[in-house]
């Protein structure tokens, strides 16, 4: 079953120096564009992170820092990756709690103001795990019937990515092929940044998931502890949380205005 768009939709997968989204850094980035028409594009780039690479790390995608040392930085390649996913949905395996955040991380350290307000993102391995509960190796031979050679490279997680979400709808009835239907089906949880510090309550309201004012309102906490909100973006929280928080206290200033 081919996939049914409105816009482009970009699988991609990272191979990074660890797994910590605020310090760790992208040495691999591969990305599979597929329009509405089903023609695709694919684009891999390796990535000099500016940091020592783990052995525990290169020891899953086998990328030594020797590898990457004469390849360019992520701000190098920033651009161009953004151009490649700027106009699309996005989808991944485990995306929406890593994939996506580290690569909003990076997007904004190198200038670029990358959000998710025009996109929705299909997580596949949450269909995966909602329905059968295994890895991506597993995945690709229970979906796919065939052997994923070269796991942990980017592009072949990215294929493999690819095809089992089309097998997935092959398989289930009930899933609507649909990106924006796929995408709710993915979510986890309903939250205003990706690290899920910041969430919505029933009333669409954001709220912090976290510490002492957890469950309270955002715009009572900084009318009622401005500090508050210079503590956090002085803290180590992502740069998409920031941001989130940034355009809160902006559109609550405004509202004051109105």
């Amino acid at each position: 079953m081919e996939l049914k768009l409105n816009k482009p939709i970009c699988f991609f997968d990272l191979e990074t120096t660890g797994i910590d989204i605020t310090k760790d850094r992208i040495v691999e980035i591969a990305i599979l564009k597929v329009h509405p028409n089903g023609n695709k594009e694919s684009k891999t780039w390796l990535v000099n992170p500016g940091m020592p690479i783990p052995k525990s790390s290169t020891a899953i995608h086998g990328i030594t820092d020797e590898k990457v040392a004469n390849e360019p930085t992520f701000k190098a390649l920033s651009k161009e990756v953004y151009n490649m996913i700027k106009d699309s949905d996005l989808a991944g395996f485990n995306s929406d709690r890593f994939d996506i955040p580290l690569l909003a991380e990076e997007l904004l350290r190198a200038d670029i103001d990358f959000d998710m307000k025009n996109r929705v993102s299909v997580d596949v391995q949450t269909i995966f795990h909602k329905m059968e509960k295994r890895t991506l190796e597993a995945a690709y031979k229970f979906y796919c019937d065939k052997d994923l050679k070269d796991a942990h490279s980017a592009a072949a997680d990215t294929n493999a990515t690819y095809e089992v979400l089309k097998s997935q709808l092959d398989r289930y009835d009930d899933l609507e092929n649909d990106i924006k239907k796929l995408s709710e089906f993915t979510t986890r949880k309903h939250s205003a940044d990706f690290a899920g510090f910041i969430t919505y309550n029933d009333n669409g309201e954001e709220c912090f998931s976290f510490g002492k004012h957890k469950g309270k309102l955002v715009t009572e906490v900084m009318d009622k502890e401005p500090g508050y909100f210079g503590w956090l973006l002085n803290a180590d929280f992502p740069l998409y949380t920031k941001k989130v928080l940034t355009a809160i206290k902006l559109r609550r200033l405004n509202n004051k205005l109105l």
